[in-house]
Parts: C-alpha cells; sequence; structure tokens
C-alpha cells in the first residue's frame, strides 16, 4: 500500500478514536445555547450589565456576511450598522474583527485586527503581508463610536493583535499579541503604545507541547503543529492584576497593572514581576467575574473552568459540544456566554478534511454566585 494511503488510514482511523472520546461524554443540561450561525463561524462575545450581546466573526473564508453584530432573538444584525460591516476603506469599514470587550461603563471596544503573514498564530502563509490594526471605542447607549486608535507605532509586518482588556483606572488598553510574542500596552489618552514581555518564558508558545485531541495531535498537512504565543488575557475588575497565557502552555500568569503602567521599568525588571498563578492546561480565552473568579477555554477536553480566588482550579461546564470554546463575556443576568470556533476541526488541521459540526454556536452558563 501506498506511504500516502496508509497514512490517510491511519488519520481516519485516530480520528475516529477522537470522535469516539468525545461521544462518551454526557450533554450537560446546564449548557444552553444562546444564538446559532450556519454557516458564520464566531469569535468575539460580549456582553453589556443589561445584557446586550455581541458577536464578531472573522473574516477567514468564504462564509462571511458581518463582522459585527448584536444578537436580537437568537439572529444576527450588523453592529453599529451595515455601513461598517461591507468591503472598503479600511478607516471607516471592518477589516477583520477579531475580538470584542465590554468595559465596567458598558462601552464596546473593538479590535480590528488582520494579523501580518509573519503574526498569524496559523504560521507564515508564505506570502509577505502587512497587518491591518485599529480599536474602537462605541458607546452602546448611543450605538455610535466615540473614538478610533490606529496602533501608528506598532510593529505591523509582526504583529498579530488578539485580544483586548481596558483599563479604566489607569486608561490604558492591553492587548495579547501572539505574532510578537508580548503585551501591547496602548496609552488611551495620546494613542501611543508600548510592547513589553516580548519573547519572555511568559509570553513564549512551548513548541514541545502539541495540542492532542484523545491522542490525535493537532497538525497540518506538512505536520507542523498548531502553534500559539500569548493569547488569552483577562484583567480583574479592580483592574489589579492582567492574567495572560499562551495557547500551547500549562501555566497561567499575572502580572500587577501598577507595573505594566509604570514606564521606567525595564524588560527585565518587569518578567521579575511576574507571577507564575500554576498548572491551568491548553486554554484559549479568559475572563475575570466580579469575584475575582478567572475563566478559561479549554478545548482539549470541551470544557469551561475557572480559577477561583483560592487557587483551586473548577470545572464549570462540560460538554461534547464545546468544540473550540474561544472569547467570553458576562451579562447582569449571571451567565457567562461564549463562542465555540471549532478551529481544531478545520481541513488545515485534518488532512484537508472539513470536520466542522454546523451549525457554529455560541453557548451560555450561570457562574457560580
Amino acid at each position: 500500500m501506498p506511504i500516502k494511503k496508509i497514512y490517510l488510514f491511519l488519520f481516519t482511523l485516530t480520528h475516529c478514536i477522537t470522535m469516539q472520546a468525545q461521544d462518551k461524554l454526557a450533554l450537560d443540561p446546564k449548557l444552553e445555547v444562546a444564538a446559532s450561525f450556519d454557516p458564520y463561524r464566531p469569535i468575539g462575545v460580549s456582553v453589556t450589565s443589561n445584557n446586550r450581546l455581541f458577536v464578531s466573526f472573522p473574516k477567514q473564508n468564504k462564509d462571511y456576511q458581518y463582522g459585527l453584530t448584536e444578537i436580537k432573538n437568537g439572529k444576527r444584525h450588523p453592529y453599529p450598522d451595515a455601513e461598517w460591516n461591507i468591503s472598503g476603506s479600511e478607516t471607516i469599514h471592518f477589516v477583520n474583527v477579531q475580538d470584542i470587550f465590554v468595559d465596567a461603563l458598558d462601552y464596546l471596544w473593538v479590535l480590528d485586527s488582520k494579523p501580518s503573514s509573519t503574526g498569524s498564530i496559523f504560521g507564515p502563509s508564505g506570502t509577505a503581508t502587512v497587518g491591518q490594526f485599529k480599536l474602537l471605542k462605541i458607546n452602546t447607549h448611543t450605538n455610535q463610536i466615540e473614538h478610533t486608535y490606529t496602533f501608528h507605532d506598532l510593529d505591523k509586518a509582526k504583529s498579530g493583535l488578539n485580544d483586548v482588556r481596558i483599563d479604566l483606572e489607569k486608561n490604558l488598553a492591553y492587548l495579547s499579541d501572539p505574532g510578537q510574542a508580548a503585551i501591547i500596552i496602548l496609552d488611551l489618552n495620546t494613542g501611543n503604545s508600548r510592547k513589553v514581555l516580548e519573547n519572555s518564558p511568559f509570553t513564549l508558545a512551548d513548541p514541545e507541547l502539541v495540542i492532542s485531541y484523545s491522542g490525535v495531535a493537532m497538525r497540518n498537512q506538512e505536520g507542523k503543529p498548531f502553534l500559539s504565543n500569548v493569547n488569552g488575557i483577562a484583567l480583574t475588575h479592580d483592574f489589579e492584576y492582567l492574567y495572560f497565557k499562551p495557547i500551547n502552555k500549562n501555566h497561567l500568569y499575572r502580572i500587577a497593572t501598577k507595573y505594566l503602567a509604570d514606564t521606567a521599568l525595564s524588560q527585565p525588571e518587569l518578567q521579575h514581576k511576574v507571577e507564575d498563578m500554576g498548572y491551568v492546561g491548553v486554554t484559549h480565552g479568559l475572563l475575570a467575574d466580579h469575584n475575582n473568579n478567572i475563566y478559561l477555554t479549554t478545548s482539549v477536553d470541551y470544557s469551561i473552568k475557572y480559577l477561583s480566588p483560592d487557587g483551586q482550579l473548577h470545572t464549570l461546564v462540560q460538554d461534547p459540544r464545546i468544540l473550540w470554546p474561544d472569547s467570553l463575556g458576562i451579562g447582569g443576568n449571571g451567565y457567562l456566554y461564549f463562542s465555540c470556533a471549532q478551529l481544531s476541526r478545520d481541513p488545515q488541521w485534518n488532512n484537508g478534511v472539513n470536520r466542522v459540526e454546523l451549525p457554529y454556536h455560541v453557548f451560555k452558563v450561570k457562574v457560580p454566585n
């Protein structure tokens, strides 16, 4: 039998084993479908205090319609209007909405981030491209854009801005940049940015940590594994700590924001301020609640976990439908909302076979009191 056919047989066999492991999980009645998007892939999720649900969609493939939406009665509505969601000049239209975040005053921050070819978490595409980035501040009371930040001093040939959190106390935005393996700090007063913790042990992916699903490694057809540097970030509600980690890293880290705001500290000094919060496993998105629980989306065992203030790791919900849980938001109704992007089901990681289970979903689950 030709080697290619043998490889295909082994891949199919291991995939069947993975599906059987997933099928052994029971459906959790606590998990509710908040909205479905056949065939549009949701990424960013955030919720206002009065439970307005916003969901963003990356421009990754042919199944694309809107970059940013508000969900009303389970249906998508382009936000802040239809014009922003059509093709056109990058200054007044969305290019690739990557992350969204509702701050403590219910402003919606929209990270429109098209990574450079080297900044993509999927690795170089073979064609050199420069990234396009902007951050929008939207007043959800008026549905008007109040400010746009353009990252004029960012290295757009390397960057791949991924997640954003807003520190209202210091008037700073913190962004993860897996392309540069760094945290970007944006001064919301001046529009200037700084890069910190670049290529540190806390922001670099571990190349030896290959993500696997029931023993099946997530590799492309060239055998290269999925690899992402610093990705998910979470800011506590008192603005005191920023939590962060690469996807391909088992430990969670945090740093006091007073150190991030201190421009006099050198990079080595900043690294010494980072705290290791212990083992949490492979995770994607992060979010903090009012009780200082840190929620972590975990795809390898189809779960959402949270780290409580006492340092204990808990499972909030585990369900076979939780396929690559990504971004999270908490509403005033006590529900945690999160997207399931199903990234590991893409043909790129499945020998050219599309394993995505339509429709895509945003789920919700009650958080601890």
